[in-house]
């Protein structure tokens, strides 16, 4: 049996044959020169990289005596599958990266983009879904072509994305679209009119998402503010003696609106559309968002 023929019936050696092949596909050589860096900076930031190159070349100078157990054809199945959409993301953001034009060069190849990248990059390899990885591309196509917040600000946000999860963004994208919803208005857009009890696990749930958009600064109910952009206080409701509720708030409240802090605004806007479109400045050092 020849060597061809050897290999098709060896699936070890078909899989570090396909891992090869797609880890050629990143070779820098083969990018323009305005993106090797960033290509460089994110394979530099995942740890496991460095080991599934070093079992490529180690199958390629001892490709006539090296087999793999089960537990190692495995990992590196495993690794491929990785590779593929690693590849793929990268293959996406420096396309879009290319359609910004050459004036993004300096910034893309700065060191504080890099940082950017790294941090981006190593969150990547730690989420489980694509939704947070195709969050961080915006972020990272977006942190590259606008100046809408600071790199501190940027940083920020690629940590919500650890945090947070596909639930927490949905809320986030129902205040966006409907800004002063209330519990019940945001419970209904994402599960429907039907409310479980207030002593079940889907209230607490709920209870728990509302409460850590809220102390993360994310949303907020409305306030009014003075000239100065102060926020005024509230008056205290009172109530006639004898006639206060006997029973706690409705987690599925319906009278209480809610809205995106202006920080939460930024957040959505800047990570839930690939390419930030228009943005205005009302003079007072923070971003606004004027557009979709």
């Amino acid at each position: 049996m020849d060597h061809h023929q050897s290999a098709i019936g060896n699936p070890e050696e078909l899989t570090i044959q396909n891992l090869r092949a797609e880890l050629d596909k990143a070779e820098p050589s083969k990018r323009s020169r305005i993106l090797e860096k960033f290509f460089l900076a994110a394979l530099s930031s995942i740890p496991w990289v460095g080991g599934v190159l070093s079992a490529a070349e180690t199958f390629r100078t001892e490709e006539g005596s090296l087999r793999l157990n089960r537990l190692q054809t495995q990992w590196l199945e495993e690794h491929q599958r990785k590779i593929q959409s690693l590849l793929q993301t990268l293959e996406d953001i420096g396309s879009r990266l290319a359609d910004l034009g050459d004036e993004i060069e300096e910034r893309i190849q700065s060191e504080e983009y890099l940082s950017l990248v790294r941090k981006a990059f190593r969150i990547w390899d730690e989420s489980d879904t694509e939704e947070k990885r195709r969050l961080l591309a915006n972020v990272l196509t977006n942190a590259a072509g606008t100046k809408l917040c600071s790199d501190d600000i940027v940083r920020i946000f690629l940590d919500w994305i650890r945090m947070y999860n596909e639930v927490h963004f949905a809320v986030m994208k129902e205040i966006y679209k409907n800004p002063g919803s209330t519990r019940y208005d945001i419970w209904v857009s994402l599960y429907g009119e039907e409310t479980p009890r207030e002593d079940s696990s889907q209230a607490d749930l709920f209870r728990y998402l509302i409460r850590e958009l809220n102390t993360g600064g994310v949303v907020r109910q409305p306030r009014e503010t003075n000239t100065a952009g102060q926020f005024m206080r509230k008056r205290p409701q009172r109530r006639p003696p004898g006639t206060g509720p006997t029973t706690m708030e409705s987690t599925f409240e319906h009278t209480k609106p809610y809205v995106l802090t202006e920080l939460g605004k930024v957040f959505v806007h800047y990570t839930m559309n690939e390419v930030v479109k228009r943005l205005a400045d009302d003079g007072s050092g923070e971003p606004n968002i004027s557009g979709s």
